[in-house]
């Protein structure tokens, strides 16, 4: 009789230095919802505390980071409509929209370090983000078509409609990513990047090519962080120094409404087609990097670090982002900002304010929940698994792990089906 057959198992898979056996979030984004997040290490040699990190090792921390930053951007399309009519919420919005997407692309580079071009990640990098990215470009297109009584309304897949530019970056900046990780100096060369684009009027306006180069470098330095930076963030010192930096910034924003043109913060155009020269467009793009930076350190360090009632929220985010922009849209469309008919004025008044931003909040909240995942899942989190040939090297891993478990069995005389076993 034959005996058991041996085979050698296959050399584990080698790693870039600094990276995490955490999945690539691809599902997420993100970016913003990150999936299977990994514990943030405290500082070297101290212990962590047990609620640090959830049963499914996720580190509750960037989960709150998620969240809070998603109802942020929510808070801050409410406030769109205000804008020609209020100091205050024009001041609001510009303070907002200095750093709540850059923490949010922080974070996706931050958990995009261990990506690579293997047919694992780029199925997920197709699944979590083009295809998604295909969908709700039609899905946008055919509700305008119907909520703004717009019946020719085109659908354009090369340029990304409202929220959608978020989906088309991410998939640039993570094939990328293999480049970013060889370079000496990557955050130089990719603020540079930035820079370049930001005084170059002639760069394509297709797949909004601007914003993926001049948020670019808010992703490298994600790429580029480790556990240990996100800890430096924890001390008080730190924390406490948020608060005035946070209420100088909230204060400048209020003085600059009405001289700063707030189109800045969309990183969509170059300082000449903003109105100023080159040199004036290139300092604008270094002194908003910078401020940016300082404010998603400020934000970041008043994040909870423990778990929350919305922690569980954060693995949704990419659901309320994508989502929340037919309310954000259609509530324009179908006049719920109007003053034309009586007692519509309410809105914009600052008791209205406040009630819309409550109402933004609670939108996201539940756009982010897991019956509204569920049911969303096919659009934002598709499977397709017969889009893609097998991976022969998980295949043969897989084998390999199975014979040696079998051959283990079968030399301790019991099955693994055994119920002895």
């Amino acid at each position: 009789m034959q005996g058991p057959r041996s085979h050698a198992p296959l050399p584990p898979e080698r790693k870039p230095p600094g990276t995490s056996d955490a999945p690539d979030s691809t599902r997420t984004t993100d970016t913003p919802d990150v999936s299977g997040t990994p514990s943030m290490p405290g500082t070297s040699g101290k212990a962590k505390k047990p609620d640090k990190t959830d049963t499914a090792g996720r580190d509750p921390f960037f989960d709150n980071a998620k969240y809070l930053a998603i109802v942020l951007v929510a808070c801050a399309h409410s406030w769109e409509p205000f804008r020609n009519d209020s100091r205050a919420a024009t001041a609001l919005y510009m303070f907002v929209y200095t750093f709540h997407m850059p923490a949010f692309i922080v974070i996706s580079g931050y958990f995009s370090r261990g990506f690579d071009l293997s047919p694992r990640r780029l199925h997920r990098l197709v699944t979590g983000i083009l295809v998604p990215y295909v969908l709700f470009e039609f899905a946008y297109a055919f509700f305008r078509r119907w909520a703004d009584d717009d019946p020719t309304y085109p659908v354009n897949l090369v340029d990304p409609y409202f929220l959608n530019w978020f989906l088309v970056a991410l998939f640039v900046w993570r094939l990328t990513t293999p480049i970013w990780r060889t370079l000496r100096w990557p955050v130089p060369i990719a603020v540079g990047i930035a820079l370049l684009s930001a005084v170059t009027p002639d760069v394509d306006s297709n797949l909004d090519l601007q914003r993926v180069l001049q948020f670019l470098p808010f992703f490298v330095l994600g790429l580029v962080l480790n556990p240990e930076h996100f800890a430096l963030l924890r001390r008080r010192a730190v924390r406490l120094a948020a608060l005035p930096v946070g209420a100088t910034a909230l204060v400048f924003a209020y003085w600059a409404a009405p001289r700063l043109n707030y189109q800045w913060f969309y990183r969509r155009d170059s300082g000449q087609d903003l109105g100023v020269q080159a040199w004036a467009g290139g300092a604008m793009s270094v002194g908003l990097f910078a401020c940016s930076m300082l404010l998603t350190a400020c934000f970041l360090a008043w994040v909870p670090r423990r778990r929350m009632w919305f922690t569980a929220l954060g693995a949704g985010t990419l659901y309320g982002y994508l989502l929340h922009g037919f309310l954000v849209k259609g509530s324009v469309w179908w006049g719920w900002y109007d003053t034309d008919w009586p007692h519509a004025d309410w809105p914009h008044t600052p008791l209205g304010m406040v009630a819309v931003t409550l109402v933004a909040g609670v939108v996201i909240t539940l756009l982010c929940t897991e019956p509204v995942r569920r049911v969303f899942r096919f659009a934002v989190e598709p499977r397709m698994d017969w889009l893609f040939r097998p991976d022969p090297v998980a295949q043969a891993r897989r084998r390999v792990q199975g014979d040696v478990q079998g051959d283990g069995d079968r030399d301790s005389g019991q099955s693994r089906s055994s119920p002895v076993a």
